[in-house]
């Protein structure tokens, strides 16, 4: 009797957990589907030509962006019935319908400068599940899928996310906490910095911006990200003391004497990241300071890390493994480069150990590599 009473309490909460789960799986499926219609609000400008005009019906709407009026009519009925947008009136008729951005969204959805703006993030999801045929060719094979393959949405999305951080917080809030760093960037004379894997150029600009006697030589391998940086640092004013260059960053070749040498969010990518650190190293000399910003995840696997953890997770699944593993051989990092991995590489190239500045940042580490 009591072994059929376990059975039936194991059998209960396995029905309990099966039907959890389904329910999470319908969760996700609705949270991807919402990624894929945010992104195309953005891409289609349909969120800016809303609020333009708003409240306006499907058929404005659709005047003002260019588009179909079928089409938007859907995206708008869909958005709303998921919570991004509002209708002030939806007993009316379809074509008569009002929509508008709710207050506080336009911030996350429009404001580029907002720090809560993360339309870039769909994106960024979009670009990673552009090449997902090749990631499960990847899987058998055991080969990467290069960088440019994932197109400009990922390219772009990426360089949106961290965008803020580096105009608006990388000179201010956190250089300015590391001592010799801000000292020596402020000090009133020249200051030399190289920005490794600088990508489109948003670190290089923030940092010229916050310290105006600097002078910034970015590296990055990526012709598309290099191209757009040149025009970004056009357009923001700094291209008299920052330069872009499109050169390996483990060439023996590079070189230069730097007060700073910075890699952001970019060393967990790369195939060999102890030869970028010896480069780093002999960049910055005995005087200069190399400093690493990379993601902040938990010191050893944890099941319950929690959700930044899997945020990095799947964005190693779906991007950063297989980015690192096309060019071989590669040490194959991925997104989830723990603090000890870190000390690894930094070791191998020649320091002596690394220091995790105490700088609060929920998604990064800031690393002071030691000689």
């Amino acid at each position: 009797m009591v072994a059929m009473i376990e059975v039936q309490d194991l059998a209960a909460r396995a029905s309990a957990r099966s039907e959890a789960l389904a329910d999470r799986v319908f969760q996700a499926t609705l949270a991807t589907m919402d990624t894929a219609l945010i992104h195309l609000g953005n891409r289609l400008g349909l969120y800016q030509a809303l609020a333009d005009i708003e409240p306006a019906t499907s058929g404005e709407v659709a005047h003002a962006a260019g588009l179909n009026e079928r089409y938007v009519r859907e995206w708008l009925e869909q958005q709303t019935v998921s919570g991004f947008l509002d209708c002030e009136n939806p007993q009316a008729s379809a074509a008569e319908r009002r929509y508008a951005v709710p207050l506080g969204h336009a911030a996350v959805l429009l404001d580029v400068d907002h720090p809560l703006y993360t339309a870039p993030l769909p994106q960024a999801i979009m670009g990673v599940l552009s090449v997902f045929p090749d990631l499960l060719a990847a899987f058998r094979s055991g080969e990467g899928i290069p960088y440019d393959q994932f197109g400009l949405d990922m390219c772009a999305g990426q360089a949106g996310m961290n965008r803020n951080l580096f105009l608006q917080d990388l000179g201010t809030e956190y250089l300015a906490q590391i001592p010799e760093v801000h000292a020596r960037l402020s000090s009133g004379e020249p200051a030399h910095i190289a920005d490794i894997g600088c990508g489109v150029g948003w670190s290089a600009i923030g940092m010229a911006r916050a310290y105006p006697n600097v002078l910034v030589d970015g590296f990055d391998l990526d012709e598309a990200s290099v191209r757009e940086a040149r025009r970004l640092i056009q357009a923001s004013g700094v291209a008299d003391r920052v330069q872009v260059h499109l050169r390996d960053a483990t060439d023996d070749h590079l070189a230069g004497r730097y007060d700073l040498v910075t890699a952001f969010e970019c060393i967990h990518d790369m195939s060999d990241p102890v030869s970028a650190l010896r480069t780093m190293r002999r960049l910055a000399g005995e005087q200069g300071t190399v400093l690493v910003m990379d993601e902040r995840v938990a010191e050893t696997f944890d099941p319950a890390a929690g959700d930044v953890e899997r945020y990095m997770y799947g964005f190693s699944v779906l991007h950063c493994l297989p980015a690192g593993l096309a060019e071989q051989p590669s040490v194959g990092t991925g997104t989830v480069m723990r603090a000890s991995t870190m000390r690894d590489y930094a070791q191998q190239a020649g320091f002596a150990d690394i220091d995790i500045l105490p700088l609060a940042h929920p998604f990064f580490h800031f690393y002071r590599l030691v000689r």
